[in-house]
């Protein structure tokens, strides 16, 4: 798979990509930016694009990288 292919990924991974990267956008962050940024996203949650194999392949989805943006200042005293 060529670098920047999305054809293993699914429809819902492709739908959170262009949720984050709206977000992302609407912060400020150029076009660029913002779809490397959301793609990272994705990735970190999922564990990269579809995979091989029936149910329960592979680890379960981890949400903390969706949550980490509400806290990126650190919380005051």
């Amino acid at each position: 798979m060529p670098q920047g292919d999305k054809r293993h990924y699914t429809d819902k991974q492709k739908r959170q990509a262009e949720h984050i990267e709206e977000g992302y956008e609407e912060r400020g962050l150029s076009q660029d930016e913002a779809e490397r940024r959301a793609w990272a996203t994705v990735n970190k949650v999922h564990h990269g694009g579809e995979k091989p194999g029936g149910g329960g392949y592979g680890k379960p989805e981890n949400h903390e990288p969706m949550r980490k943006g509400g806290r990126k200042g650190g919380k005051k005293r």
